[in-house]
């Protein structure tokens, strides 16, 4: 894993940094404004267990994916400065050996007779032990730096993680949680905070924990109002979900102050939809180009309660890709830019979905196709990793009755339920396959 901090004036500069230096697979791990401009911290290849096994026991803090990356990022920043400080303390030794040897070859040979009061042979040999102790100092901050460097390249030797004793009911509660849809190390991490008890007891607490890691949001953006863009890949659900919104919008308040906008130009047809959309609803679409930016249409509907904006489902190895997210991130309007992902995406392709767009300072995300995945868990799994508050969800493609605003309790019974219908099916299909 290579981690590597960039610095530049503007967002859209410090991005093209990345993409120029790090190419399209480098993760955006954090960015933040200094002074003088903005800062990004990206990595390469990189994986979380292995980020976990370099933080150490700081790693027991991080509650999510997200806040592990930012832990990462501060580990990287930290080295670097401890580096450059290493790298400081040898020039000074060098600076100061250099100049006190230049000093004595500037002493005139018959100065240094003078000097000794004789001839050659009486002047005794110049001490050893000052050069020996630069020698000594200089090793040891060259091993220092070479031991900083390892770190920050990820070669730093760990210990061996500690074994620790799991009971059979906690073992049986990990397994019925990655049944449920979790990852092996999520499961793991909770049933491990069963200490003792029945299995049922030890799965009541689970659920009650994983109420409490999912985040949601608090007010509906219908009675909120602001600009709300949405992000993700192609087939994620992002134009559906924004005709869902609309809908409900103008049913509740009317056509007169929501408006759509598209910032998806790479594609043949792709505003149809959209349009679509705004001519059942009566409502306005505009269009992000190369004569109107993003800025300028959303100044054009600064009166409007509203705006929904979609954007083009663009991977990193997309020609427009960089350029959408930095438009999104650099608007001097408030733009809430939300992560749409499917519900049916396996659990590392919802998380290189975030990795990509994270960069676009996600405030949220909207979980689609509820109502075709086979379990839940891996949603809930992948939001309270991520730390993404979940605004909203969808199980249909109805307008605008499939769209529901986002509650913890709620999502985590729907996930127990559908758990209990896949048990319900597969203990019917192993009956027949039985009488067959």
């Amino acid at each position: 894993m290579k981690v590597k901090r960039f610095f530049a004036q503007s967002m859209a500069e410090a991005l093209k940094q990345v993409s120029e230096q790090m190419g399209p697979d480098a993760v955006i791990l954090s960015n933040r404004r200094v002074d003088g401009g903005v800062e990004i911290v990206t990595a390469l290849d990189y994986d979380e267990n292995m980020a976990r096994q370099r933080l150490g026991n700081q790693a027991e803090e991080a509650t999510n994916g997200s806040r592990l990356a930012e832990m990462q990022a501060d580990q990287h920043r930290r080295l670097e400065d401890e580096l450059g400080r290493s790298r400081d303390r040898i020039r000074e030794v060098r600076e100061k050996r250099a100049s006190q040897g230049a000093s004595y070859a500037g002493s005139s040979f018959a100065a240094v007779q003078e000097a000794v009061g004789g001839g050659f042979g009486d002047i005794e040999p110049l001490p050893q032990a000052p050069r020996e102790a630069y020698s000594d100092e200089l090793a040891q901050m060259r091993a220092e730096i070479s031991s900083l460097r390892d770190m920050m390249q990820g070669r730093r030797p760990q210990p061996e993680p500690e074994v620790s004793a799991t009971t059979a009911v906690q073992q049986r509660l990990a397994e019925r949680l990655q049944e449920f849809g979790l990852g092996t190390e999520l499961a793991g991490s909770i049933s491990r905070r069963h200490k003792a008890g029945r299995l049922e007891d030890g799965w009541k607490q689970s659920l009650k924990m994983l109420c409490t890691g999912v985040r949601t949001s608090r007010m509906e953006w219908l009675d909120e109002g602001g600009a709300y863009a949405l992000v993700g890949p192609t087939g994620s659900g992002k134009t559906t979900t924004i005709g869902k919104l609309a809908a409900r919008y103008v049913l509740k308040h009317g056509s007169d102050s929501v408006a759509l906008v598209t910032t998806d130009r790479y594609r043949v047809a792709a505003h149809e939809q959209l349009f679509v959309f705004g001519r059942i609803l009566n409502v306005p679409v505009r269009v992000v180009d190369e004569s109107h930016s993003l800025d300028d249409i959303l100044d054009e509907l600064s009166d409007r309660h509203l705006v929904l904006i979609d954007t083009a489902g663009l991977t990193s190895a997309d020609k427009g890709y960089q350029e959408q997210l930095a438009e999104l991130a650099r608007s001097h309007h408030n733009v809430k830019t939300h992560l749409v992902v499917s519900a049916t995406s396996q659990p590392r392709i919802m998380k290189s979905v975030w990795h990509c767009y994270k960069m676009a300072n996600l405030a949220g995300c909207v979980m689609t196709k509820i109502d075709e995945a086979l379990t839940l868990g891996e949603s809930l799994g992948f939001v309270m990793e991520t730390g993404l508050p979940v605004a909203y969800y969808t199980d249909g493609q109805k307008i605008p009755e499939d769209l529901h605003h986002a509650e913890a309790v709620p999502l985590v019974r729907l996930a127990v339920d559908r758990l209990k219908t896949l048990q319900q099916q597969q203990a019917v299909a192993e009956g027949l396959k039985e009488h067959a």
